[in-house]
């Protein structure tokens, strides 16, 4: 299988750098599948699961936030507020977050502070789905 360069980054930190053989990211449209080769593109991902595969068969999942994918040439970039793999996912810290998030919904606060707890609750639930607790 054809590989490709795969970099996933933070404003903290370069979480992954390596190759692989492909990447599958929620947009706003829906879900792309990337394999080497592909045209060259750039979309807005969502909070969403990230599906990377070294190997074409297995694959290993992060729980992304909002961000960026940009392919060029045989280079794929997802820049990205936050990330992490599934196993490193704090549970009960996802779990306090989408319950304050609730809450926030819940109080029918202004516009802006609205749509923060919406993006925060999308976070939170990505996150344990992610994990496999939800």
């Amino acid at each position: 299988m054809t590989v490709f360069r795969l970099k996933i980054i933070t404003p903290e930190k370069v979480f992954y750098d390596g190759e692989a053989v492909q990447l599958i990211a929620k947009t706003a449209a829906g879900n792309v599948g990337i394999l080497a080769g592909h045209t060259p593109y750039v979309a807005n991902i969502v909070p969403s699961p990230l599906r990377i595969s070294e190997n074409g068969t297995d694959y290993r999942v992060a729980a992304v936030s909002s961000g960026v994918v940009k392919v060029e040439g045989n280079e794929v970039t997802v820049v990205t507020t936050a990330v992490e793999w599934a196993e490193d996912i704090d549970v009960a810290r996802a779990e306090r977050s989408k319950e304050r998030a609730e809450q926030e919904l819940s109080a029918r606060t202004g516009d802006k502070e609205f749509r923060h707890a919406e993006q925060r609750l999308k976070r939170a639930l990505n996150r344990l789905t992610v994990s496999g607790k939800k």
